[in-house]
């Protein structure tokens, strides 16, 4: 026993003042591959913060749409009242709108139409101008081509249902004529 304890001290003595050996190669790749998990963990929730801003913003943008866009079925309704007003006004004959007893009715019909109109200006629907103007498929619907030497052809000769827009978006397309060369 005394040997082997002095063995001991003897090998204890001689490593004392020696510098510590070198990593051994296991611990320097387990120390590299717990880096390299670390930099993939860090890369996974820099995409996923990324992510939730990215779905956070796509719900704000669909919110604001949804706002804005909330009245599309009743103002489509209220276009067909619109043009009712309009056919109304349009059937009184030239002799009827002197005649003291229908002068009333036509001022209230136009004042109804203008309320409207009023009513789409605040909500932010417009009428598409059409006359005169090239056919844009995204506004216009083309119903007929008229024969036309004044025209160049693909130009809006003829209106037969007024179209809207509500704020940016198409409400409803302008039915028109379009002229062709004739």
């Amino acid at each position: 026993m005394m040997d082997e304890q002095k063995l001991q001290e003897d090998i204890e003595s001689e490593f004392e003042g020696a510098p510590p050996e070198a990593e051994a190669p296991e611990q320097t790749d387990r120390a590299a591959e717990l880096e390299n998990q670390l930099a993939e963990a860090k890369q996974q929730v820099l995409y996923a913060q990324a992510e939730t801003q990215n779905v956070r913003r796509r719900l704000e943008q669909e919110k604001q749409n949804a706002a804005a866009y909330a009245s599309t079925g009743f103002a489509r309704d209220m276009l067909s009242v619109k043009d009712n007003l309009e056919r109304a006004l349009a059937a009184f004959p030239e002799e009827l709108r002197t005649d003291e007893k229908v002068k009333a009715l036509i001022a209230g019909i136009e004042a109804t139409g203008r309320e409207l109109d009023a009513a789409f200006q605040r909500n932010g629907i417009t009428r598409i101008e059409a006359m005169g103007q090239p056919l844009d498929p995204n506004r216009h619907q083309a119903m007929i081509e008229v024969p036309s030497d004044e025209a160049e052809p693909g130009t809006i000769v003829q209106e037969m249902q007024a179209g809207y827009m509500i704020k940016d978006r198409l409400l409803r397309p302008a039915l028109v004529g379009v002229a062709r060369k004739g």
